[in-house]
């Protein structure tokens, strides 16, 4: 075994990881964005992103790329990453076939042991961010490459750790991310080969198996993201399907009491309050009746489009009923609120709709409450929500009212 090739390798992967590391973690402390995380609000539309929250993720937290809580997946990550680190622990020592390395492997696995305690339990989860995922593989990396230097090279029987780094990042990364890992850990058993084998042996054969070995991870690396593509196509798909509203565009009512009870359990932690708008389209009725639902559903469509125009990409807008429709507003006070109502009941008002002269206009009546003031949980927002809907309603409609009288103690405020 060349000693002096492989401690130059050790050297090279630490320091290699060192400056990872340092470019993950030292530009946040000093105001800037680490050029090496992986930025998921930009990639991830906020349709799919809140979707994969709440369906996917649940009030676990936020979800990796593909979808998987991450409680999940740190679980996982545990899980093989222990039984790896004792397997070949037992391995190695049972077995016996490396004696002048055996120290090394052992402080190595030791090594890693500490580094998922770290990483997995130690830190809190939101720490590293999304750039957890680039950390872990090319840790992973380095070990597998010291492992395969230190256990004789092309004769190591530790090659497939290579292939399990990368076709399990492949189902979980976005392919970008999954081709870089590839590569780094084509480059990393080439080094393990070089650094690990015996002068003697590096011939025809050696090229042979490192050839075959390579074109093997690649060959996975290529099938596992078409397979995890078309996973994330489908889920998507299925995303969709089960919390879109398909004529409005607008998330329907079961995400919407998804959201709510996760903006509950956010506002518990924080302090910080929310508002919840609720509003019914006036004339609905009059036109189906008039002109057809086909017309009526174009107008639904037109409502659907000024909220999602006047929204945040923080709010959520859903599809309540046939004719009503609500706002989740996280972080805004009743001010705020009665803005964008304002804002949406001109917008649907104004809306570009081909009716007859004789049939009323769309219009809003809309009511707006408070978390907590008007309800601290979502069953008593929503009466509290409908209720000042109805209060607008009754006043003449075309507007927005605050808590009626009979849920505040004051009396109603249209707009």
């Amino acid at each position: 075994m060349p000693i002096t090739p492989v401690l130059l390798l050790i050297g090279a992967a630490v320091l290699a990881n060192l400056v990872l590391m340092a470019l993950i973690l030292v530009p946040p402390l000093i105001g800037r964005t680490s050029p090496m995380a992986v930025d998921d609000e930009a990639t991830i539309d906020p349709e799919r992103r809140a979707a994969q929250a709440a369906v996917v993720g649940g009030l676990d937290g936020p979800a990796a790329d593909d979808g998987v809580p991450t409680r999940t997946y740190d679980r996982v990550v545990r899980i093989v990453a222990w039984v790896f680190i004792l397997m070949t622990g037992a391995i190695v020592i049972a077995t016996g076939l490396w004696p002048e390395t055996q120290s090394a492997i052992l402080v190595l696995l030791a090594a890693t042991g500490i580094f998922v305690v770290v990483v997995h339990d130690l830190l809190p989860a939101d720490t590293l961010g999304p750039a957890k995922f680039v950390v872990e593989g090319s840790v992973a990396i380095t070990v597998a490459t010291l492992l395969v230097a230190l256990t004789g090279g092309q004769a190591s029987p530790f090659f497939f750790a290579f292939p399990l780094i990368v076709g399990g990042a492949a189902l979980v990364v976005s392919p970008p991310i999954t081709v870089l890992l590839t590569a780094a850990a084509g480059v990393g058993y080439v080094l393990a080969v070089l650094a690990g084998s015996d002068p003697g042996t590096l011939g025809q054969l050696t090229v042979a198996i490192v050839g075959v070995n390579l074109t093997a991870l690649i060959l996975l690396a290529y099938v596992a993201m078409v397979i995890a593509r078309a996973q994330r196509r489908t889920r998507d798909a299925a995303i969709r399907l089960s919390t879109v509203d398909s004529l409005t565009g607008l998330f329907n009512r079961t995400f919407f009491f998804a959201a709510i009870d996760r903006e509950i359990a956010r506002s518990a932690r924080s302090g910080r309050g929310f508002c919840l708008l609720m509003m019914d389209l006036d004339e609905l009725k009059a036109i189906n009746d008039r002109l057809g639902h086909f017309t009526g559903d174009r107008v639904l469509r037109g409502v659907g489009e000024v909220i999602l125009s006047g929204v945040r990409q923080i709010d959520t807008a859903a599809r309540y009923g046939g004719d009503e429709f609500v706002v989740l507003l996280p972080e805004t006070d009743p001010t705020g609120a009665f803005v964008l109502a304002e804002k949406i009941r001109l917008g649907v008002g104004g809306m570009e709709v081909d009716l007859p002269g004789d049939v009323a206009r769309p219009s809003l009546s809309i009511g707006v409450v408070t978390y907590p003031d008007d309800g601290r949980n979502a069953d008593e927002l929503i009466i509290s929500a409908d209720g000042a809907m109805y209060a607008s309603k009754r006043a003449g409609k075309d507007r927005v009212t605050g808590t009626p009288l009979q849920q505040t103690g004051r009396p109603a405020t249209p707009v």
